[in-house]
This record gives C-alpha cells, sequence and structure tokens, in this order.
C-alpha cells in the first residue's frame, strides 16, 4: 500500500474538529472513505474543507488543532 500526503488546499489556520466541543474528524489510525472530511482550513472567516481522495487509514497527524498551515503543507497521510 502506498502512501497519500493530504495537503492544505490554502495558506491559513488547520482545524481537527468542526467546532471546539466537536470530536476530531480523524485520528491516527482510523479508516477513511475517498472524499471524507478530515480538517478544515480557515481563511478570514472562510472554512474550507480538507477531503481526503483516497480511501484507507490515517498513519499520522503532522499538524496540531489552531496551528497556521501553508498551502501544499502536508497535512496528515493516508495509507491506501
Amino acid at each position: 500500500m502506498a502512501l497519500h500526503d493530504i495537503v492544505s488546499p490554502l495558506p491559513g489556520t488547520f482545524y481537527r474538529c468542526a467546532s471546539p466541543e466537536a470530536a476530531p474528524y480523524v485520528e491516527a489510525g482510523m479508516s477513511v472513505e475517498s472524499g471524507a472530511v478530515v480538517g478544515l482550513v480557515e481563511v478570514m472567516k472562510q472554512f474550507n474543507d480538507v477531503e481526503t481522495e483516497v480511501a484507507g487509514h490515517v498513519t499520522e497527524i503532522l499538524v496540531d488543532d489552531g496551528e497556521p498551515v501553508d498551502a501544499g503543507q502536508v497535512l496528515m497521510r493516508i495509507e491506501g
């Protein structure tokens, strides 16, 4: 199985949850389907879904909740 990088589509702030009281979209070790939302990037109060293009298992989450990210920065890796 190959590792696939999930990258930020935009520069902004990465969020692992839909709201502060919500559970994270994914955790390391979880299975995801293609097209699943795995996080959000906020830019000027606009929230953009980060989706996976592959199905598989989340092997690494490289960015903490609320951390600034750059466009193209690897957020997590999925083995699929």
